[in-house]
């Protein structure tokens, strides 16, 4: 049987040349021969590898060789996001895992103070989370709340596994808001060390950040920041 240890390297090495850029859509990879013969590995493993990054769209294969797939890879968007909670469903996209990083009551800073309308020194709800699909990370994010939400629902303040599972459908339900007005705000730029770190990424790599509002007549219900790494698309679909 292939080595897990040697297949698990082989595809982690893969993946983080391409998310990188280093690879860029259309490269060729090396044979499997060559990678075989570069991880001293049984040509099984290596093909186990490169199955792993087919599956999961990194690469495709033709007869004339192996490639970096021209499709990037999806992501959710907020929008869509927001279509799952109000479905009551995961904020997460299909695959994708959670890991929440911080939760706690915080003066804010004073850019988000501002968007909640709050009077000096009040507090808010801060929510740092990491999602991916298996050692991928596909999206860093912070969401902000209004503090008495977190009475309300008490996992708002809870960074234990599996705690981030459908949460802002849970605050909707107990706060008995309904998002009226939703907004999503976008730009590319390069990661700081904070961003870069989470992603995996080298300080300066390219990135999609942007931000979302969901609201109601009564103010900021979700306020979220987030960033993608590379080669991460978001789309909308729109009738004409």
């Amino acid at each position: 049987m292939p080595s897990p240890k040697t297949f698990t390297k082989i595809a982690d090495h893969f993946r983080e040349r391409i998310l990188s850029g280093e690879l860029e859509p259309g490269a060729k990879l090396p044979t499997n021969r060559e990678i075989a013969g570069q991880w001293q590995a049984a040509a099984a493993t290596v093909s186990r590898a490169l199955q792993a990054l087919q599956v999961e769209n990194f690469i495709r294969t033709t007869p004339r060789g192996t490639y970096v797939a021209d499709d990037p890879r999806w992501t959710l968007s907020a929008r869509d996001r927001l279509a799952r909670v109000q479905r009551v469903k995961s904020f997460l996209a299909e695959g994708e895992t959670s890991r929440v990083t911080a939760a706690e009551l915080i003066t804010p800073p004073l850019y988000v103070a501002e968007i909640f309308d709050l009077e000096p020194g009040d507090q808010v709800v801060r929510r740092e989370w990491l999602a991916g699909r298996g050692k991928t990370r596909t999206v860093f994010a912070v969401n902000w709340y209004p503090a008495p939400f977190a009475a309300l629902v008490p996992d708002l303040l809870n960074t234990a596994p599996g705690r981030n599972h459908g949460l802002s459908a849970r605050v909707l339900e107990a706060t008995g808001r309904t998002i009226t007005h939703a907004r999503d705000d976008m730009h590319a730029r390069p990661a700081d060390a904070r961003e870069a770190s989470a992603l995996g990424l080298p300080v300066g790599s390219p990135i999609l950040a942007g931000a979302h509002r969901w609201s109601d007549a009564e103010g900021i219900i979700e306020y979220g920041e987030w960033c993608l790494p590379p080669r991460f698309t978001i789309g909308y679909e729109y009738q004409p």
